[in-house]
């Protein structure tokens, strides 16, 4: 059975961080990382202030739906995270619109993947980018440019799962 990790860098939205858990959770993936300001659920000797911790819970909760019980972690530095992931034999796809990547059809997700999302509008930042060992783009067809990071995560989660 393959080994999905889900990264979601520096993500924004509240409701797109618990939309996130709950597609991660119903498609089997082994734990999420929220890194950098992605904001996260309520933890246990939470260091942030505790009415934005609060708050920050309740809107995450709202999309989740009970996700937020999977397994996840934060971690402020991505980079750190890339290379143990890669440390411990993943492989790490950048799901990003950029020349020449691979469309995400065309892929072939090795046993132990870890999927990187970046920034709602902007995208994975370039350091970021240039970590990864692969690039996966899902083509459009429309006049949109785009899907929403959760739509996007669901596609390529699902193309791993089962490919």
């Amino acid at each position: 059975m393959k080994s999905i990790i889900l990264i979601a860098h520096d993500i924004r939205s509240t409701h797109n961080v618990g939309s996130l858990l709950r597609t991660a959770d119903g498609l089997g993936v082994a734990c999420v990382y929220l890194t950098g300001y992605t904001p996260y659920p309520l933890l246990k000797n939470d260091p942030r202030l505790p009415h934005l911790a609060a708050k920050i819970d309740r809107q995450i909760k709202k999309t989740a739906l009970g996700a937020e019980a999977m397994h996840w972690q934060h971690r402020e530095d991505v980079l750190a995270l890339l290379a143990e992931l890669k440390a411990a034999g993943y492989k790490i796809v950048a799901l990003e619109q950029a020349p020449g990547v691979t469309k995400l059809p065309d892929f072939r997700p090795p046993d132990k993947v870890a999927i990187i999302l970046g920034r709602e509008v902007e995208g994975i930042e370039p350091t970021v980018l240039a970590a990864a060992d692969t690039t996966v783009e899902i083509p459009m067809f429309g006049t949109k440019e785009s899907f929403n990071v959760v739509q996007a995560a669901a596609m390529c989660i699902y193309h791993c799962r089962f490919r």
